[in-house]
């Protein structure tokens, strides 16, 4: 519907849009708190990634523009953290590398979301940590092409696959704090309650 030129936004864009604004701050915050975090000693220093697992909730909670919006925001904040510049013309990290790698690893999610419709979130669940060691496999990856040489021990298996093994773990309470989040704002997008208490009923 218009009025004098004027879209009026529906109750399920506001709500839906202010939900995403929510999770944009807690991506935010999230990278912050991350930075302050020491990496765990007996991990072999791997490091605990909460961003990852907020984009992927977004991505089965959002609609696809605003996922890619939430995917864009992760993914320049963890350039801004991450790229290497050695000299104008070295660069090993390129930035919005990223960017491309969140939007793709969460349009995938994101094409699951019938599962977690009906509360499967158990896949989505390990899914992420599978994601979240990706994301880490494929920064080391570009690294190790840029340097000329490619090193797998057990510490950088490690590296790589704990911060996986960590999101599966803590996955299932984030996911149950956002999905109470979304109920919250009344975000029409997001899995029928009844298919998480279903699920929470296990």
């Amino acid at each position: 519907m218009r009025i004098r030129g004027f879209e009026i936004v529906s109750d399920f864009e506001f709500n839906t849009v202010i939900f995403f604004v929510l999770l944009v701050v807690l991506v935010c915050i999230a990278q912050l708190v991350e930075i302050f975090v020491p990496p765990l000693d007996w991990m072999f220093n791997a490091h605990l990634y909460i961003v990852p697992i907020i984009v992927f909730y977004g991505a089965m909670a959002l609609p696809l523009p605003l996922m890619l919006a939430l995917a864009f925001v992760a993914g320049f904040l963890w350039d801004a953290m991450t790229v290497q510049v050695l000299d104008a013309a070295h660069v090993e990290i390129s930035f919005g590398w990223s960017i491309l790698l969140y939007a793709a690893l969460a349009a995938i999610m994101h094409g699951l979301k019938p599962l977690f419709n009906r509360g499967r979130w158990e896949v989505h669940c390990v899914l992420s940590g599978v994601c979240t060691s990706l994301i880490l496999l494929a920064q080391y990856l570009m690294i190790s092409f840029r340097r000329g040489s490619i090193i797998f021990n057990h510490e950088v298996w490690w590296q790589i696959g704990g911060p996986g093994l960590l999101a599966m773990l803590i996955a299932p309470l984030i996911f149950w704090s956002l999905h109470w989040l979304s109920r919250l704002t009344n975000n029409p997008y997001a899995a029928q309650e009844e298919s998480f208490r279903e699920y929470s009923s296990f």
